[in-house]
């Protein structure tokens, strides 16, 4: 059995999948990993980690590095060892501690721990929209354009190295819609999954 657990968050934009995982970490008390794991690529590679924080800002996830090298282009080679980075460092997390990942294809490069929850969150198109107008400032169709945008880097991205789209049901234990709720209670009902699966006791991870 593997010594630490791991939950992997996919999630729509627009969905507040982020914010969730961030409440779930905080919940369980263990490690969140989002941007953080993009900027420690970026240090490897030698990229200027703030411009990454950047456009992060703007779009979430992998933005920067699928414009900066897309895929099908002669920068494929820089693409694949930018995958191959953030895998070491994805397995290396895993096995250190317990911790919440979201994204990064996180979903695929640990399906074969035994003690890994893949969770889906998504929301109706209205939701998102209202979520991006809302949290994030954005227009109406400023929100159209980067939900459109987003969806399609992280299909292409996740599908390019897993063979599968992020919101496959058959690579997933549990799929949620985030507007049915407050993100509060969705939180806790992944804290309540997880606290089953993993057999946790108390309200913290050791």
């Amino acid at each position: 059995m593997d010594k630490h657990f791991t939950i992997v968050i996919q999630r729509q934009f627009g969905s507040q999948g982020r914010n969730i995982a961030k409440l779930v970490a905080k919940k369980l008390g263990i490690k969140f990993y989002d941007r953080t794991i993009v900027e420690k690529v970026a240090t490897t590679l030698g990229m200027p980690v703030s411009q990454i924080a950047e456009e992060e800002e703007k779009a979430g996830g992998l933005r920067y590095i699928m414009n900066k090298f897309p895929l099908g282009t002669d920068d494929a080679y820089m693409q694949n060892m930018i995958f191959q980075i953030q895998k070491d460092i994805i397995l290396d997390i895993a096995d250190r501690e317990n911790c919440i990942i979201v994204g990064r294809c996180a979903d695929y490069l640990l399906r074969n721990r035994r003690n890994n929850l893949n969770v889906y969150v998504y929301a109706p198109y209205s939701y998102r929209i209202d979520t991006c107008i809302k949290k994030y400032g954005m227009t109406a169709d400023e929100a159209k354009h980067m939900i459109a945008s987003v969806d399609k880097a992280r299909n292409s991205y996740h599908k390019c190295y897993t063979g599968s789209l992020p919101s496959d049901p058959d690579n997933m234990d549990l799929m949620i819609n985030s507007s049915i709720m407050d993100i509060e209670d969705v939180a806790d009902m992944i804290v309540d999954v997880a606290k089953k699966a993993f057999g946790l006791d108390g309200p913290k991870a050791a």
